[in-house]
């Protein structure tokens, strides 16, 4: 079995170091179809079947330009560890034989060879990524530091994807659906109670909401509430008092307040800028002393 450390670089890696090997552990033949069944380990749960279509036009064209890769699990039957796209398209193009490396591999060698080709993948959608990583987690036995090494991510990255799975089921679909990006769901990962988040999700369905918005709705979630200063309703200035407060900010040359309560008890408040401030509206005060 090729070297467990070959799968940081990726399924490409991985097949190279067979070929190179090809006498121990792999060889490359033209397998017939109906010999080949699924991978029971295949994390992609979907297939876009126009796509599918697709490639089976261009296989029927020109053929499959990189060979599925299979494990032998009996006499005339193999099982897909990489390729199952290019397979089912395949037998859609009405191939007979597929061309194919055959590998030996353990069930652990094969989860773990599967998960990591299709995380690599650029058509896998966020949940399906973050399914795989806690697969590869929990049934291979990594840690999230090795498991970042093995499909080249930062451990950051592995995290947020993973946080992605305590959203609620409902969220998680939008997130499968293309209803919401992955920018709103790590948003909502930042909110604490499921309610909340399916709310917000609500109102980004409701309102079109970008990923900037959603963060601000969060932010205001979770900060706490400012508690009012006084519960006493402030009363209007009377005129008068507009008319006083305009003239004694002429006179102190600074931008003299009020601030008056529902009984008529307040205070003036002369602010200044400076040590230098302070010191000229003292000397005004001191003259009007004398």
């Amino acid at each position: 079995m090729a070297k467990r450390n070959a799968l940081g670089r990726g399924l490409g890696a991985l097949i190279d170091d067979a070929d190179k090997n090809r006498d121990e552990n792999s060889s490359i033949s033209e397998i017939a179809i109906e010999e080949i069944e699924a991978n029971p380990f295949q994390p992609r749960t979907t297939f876009d079947e126009e796509a599918l279509k697709e490639l089976a036009a261009s296989i029927k064209e020109i053929g499959i330009i990189q060979p599925i890769t299979l494990r032998k699990v009996g006499d005339h039957k193999y099982q897909i560890i990489a390729g199952e796209r290019r397979f089912r398209a395949s037998k859609i193009a009405g191939l007979k034989t597929v061309t194919a490396y055959v590998r030996m591999a353990e069930d652990e060698g094969m989860l773990e060879m599967a998960l990591v080709e299709n995380i690599q993948r650029e058509d896998l959608d966020a949940i399906e990524i973050a399914i795989s990583y806690q697969r590869l987690l929990e049934e291979c036995k990594l840690t999230q530091e090795s498991l970042s090494d093995r499909v080249g991510k930062k451990r950051s990255t592995v995290s947020n994807y993973l946080r992605l799975l305590r959203l609620p089921a409902l969220i998680q679909k939008g997130i499968v659906d293309k209803t919401i990006s992955m920018g709103h769901a790590r948003a909502l990962v930042n909110v604490k109670s499921p309610e909340d988040q399916l709310a917000i999700y609500e109102e980004i369905l409701k309102n079109d909401y970008s990923v900037r918005k959603v963060e601000e709705l969060v932010r205001l979630l979770n900060s706490p509430a400012e508690k009012p200063k006084s519960s006493a309703p402030k009363q209007r200035h009377p005129e008068e008092y507009g008319e006083l407060k305009e003239h004694l900010s002429r006179f102190f040359k600074t931008d003299v307040d009020f601030s008056l309560n529902n009984k008529g008890k307040g205070k003036i408040v002369i602010p200044f800028g400076s040590s230098k401030d302070l010191e000229r509206i003292i000397g005004i005060l001191d003259k009007l002393n004398g």
